[in-house]
């Protein structure tokens, strides 16, 4: 489901590339394929010798160059590039990245995907020690401790700078003379390495970019990893040792596009076993599976063979529906269901059917759509979970920060059913969830953060630990 709709968002996307001479129109491309992971705003900032050159906007990545002239003058064999959803900071233009910052005796373009926890306090430090923010976004930092740092060598000032920032984040820094990638100590982004034939080295948020260009995929970034990418080649460095991979599981739930590879596990793959695993967990009979389109599909597919129940298509996405329609409220949350579904009666009326969905969040779009199957002639719709519960907030680059809108934060399983109108609810379970991934990993939950369904987070909240305490005595009635 789009954010109008599900209302559940990714932060960013990045992607960079280094020594090819359309460097711009690379990044072009590569950000289509990533324009999943936001669609608020787009940039790109190119290399051109030296000479760094940027353009960004509001909007979609074709919306930001509808004017040619606008790629056209974005000269220079290296570029980075970035798609935005707002987790922290306003959706104006002046949160857009890439970020391009001057200075006196250099400069360098700066792009991030993730959230980062202790952005309050490390932003009145610095604004204490004469630091002047230009945007709300706290992508700026890093660029604020790398000046700040009194390290004698500039990579000692970025590893300074990297243990620094706590959180989630997969940073690219545009130097003059390289391309410097990094990832937080946990993963929580994915991040990975390419090259193409002619070769250019590519870095993209998802490996489906790569397909579009024509690159073939290297490696990904490890946890605590920082990457020099420059004329002579890669060069693979950390910037700590204190790492322990935990990748953010609604990656392979919802967020990556199924045609993308994570630490070696295809997405599609994944939600098919999660699928599978889903039906054998499932206690009710019925007569077909519909999946919710389109992130469902994949554990739709998995589930019916699973099950031996056929695959329909019982639910059609209007794929013209304007993203801007749907305002964030109820009503039109609830309006914007029907604008982009609707149920084949023909498919549907007289069965029994299993809908599946990736997570619920507030249950508004779960109601619709029951309604919807129902009211094609439906005669029982029981609902089918292929994630956990989703209890609590995430804080390392998902918009969910507060417990407040999570339905089944406040409401139990059954509780859950009988407000969305289902005959039956079923949640995948954590282990299932952890197995059907199948990472091949000795950390701590198979390798992902589970954070959202069991609260138990692999790094301090820091900032967030707080308000995050208190709001775990909240309870907020979905009725």
């Amino acid at each position: 489901m789009t954010y109008e709709v599900k209302s559940l968002n990714e932060e960013c996307g990045v992607f960079g590339i280094w020594g090819h001479p359309q460097a711009a129109q690379v990044t072009y491309f590569g950000l289509h394929s990533l324009q999943h992971r936001g669609q608020e705003g787009a940039g790109i900032l190119t290399n051109d010798a030296g000479k760094l050159i940027r353009h960004r906007d509001t909007g979609l990545i074709s919306e930001v160059f509808k004017n040619p002239a606008n790629l056209e003058k974005l000269t220079g064999q290296a570029a980075i590039g970035h798609v935005r959803y707002a987790t922290a900071g306003e959706a104006s233009i002046d949160n857009i990245q890439p970020f391009h910052f001057k200075f006196y005796d250099m400069e360098f373009g700066l792009a991030h995907n993730g959230n980062l926890t202790n952005t309050k306090t490390l932003k009145k430090e610095l604004e204490h020690n004469g630091a002047i923010f230009s945007s709300s976004s706290d992508t700026e930092i890093l660029a604020h401790l790398i000046r700040c740092s009194h390290n004698p060598s500039f990579m000692g000032k970025v590893k300074e700078a990297l243990n620094t920032v706590k959180g989630g984040f997969a940073y690219l820094l545009m130097m003059e003379d390289k391309l410097i990638a990094a990832l937080d100590p946990n993963g929580f982004r994915p991040l990975s390495i390419g090259k193409m034939a002619n070769g250019a080295i590519v870095v993209s948020s998802e490996t489906c970019a790569f397909e579009v260009v024509g690159a073939e995929w290297i490696r990904d970034v490890n946890p605590g990893e920082v990457v020099i990418i420059d004329n002579s080649g890669i060069q693979y460095d950390t910037y700590t040792t204190d790492t322990q991979l935990a990748i953010c599981s609604m990656e392979y739930i919802y967020f990556a596009r199924p045609d993308s590879n994570i630490h070696g596990v295809n997405v599609h793959t994944a939600r098919k076993r999660m699928g599978a695993q889903l039906a054998r967990e499932f206690k009710h009979e019925a007569d077909i599976v519909v999946g919710v389109p389109n992130s469902s599909l994949s554990a739709a597919m998995g589930f019916a063979e699973e099950s031996g129940l056929p695959n329909e298509m019982g639910l059609i996405k209007n794929q013209y529906t304007q993203r801007t329609f749907i305002q964030p409220t109820q009503e039109l949350r609830e309006q914007g269901v029907r604008m982009k579904l609707s149920a084949v009666s023909g498919v549907v009326k007289g069965k029994r059917v299993v809908m599946i969905d990736d997570s619920i969040v507030r249950g508004t779009t779960s109601r619709r759509i029951v309604q919807l199957l129902k009211e094609a002639g439906a005669t029982e719709v029981h609902v089918a979970i292929a994630s956990p519960p989703l209890k609590y907030p995430c804080f390392y680059g998902i918009d969910i920060q507060t417990r407040r809108e999570l339905i089944a934060a406040n409401h139990s399983v059954e509780e859950t059913r009988q407000i969305i109108g289902a005959d039956s609810l079923t949640y995948l379970s954590i282990d299932g969830l952890i197995d059907s991934i199948g990472l091949e990993t000795n950390a701590p939950n198979g390798g992902l953060c589970v954070a959202y369904f069991d609260g138990k987070y692999p790094t301090p909240l820091y900032d967030y630990e707080k308000d995050y305490r208190r709001s775990l005595d909240e309870k907020v009635s979905f009725y």
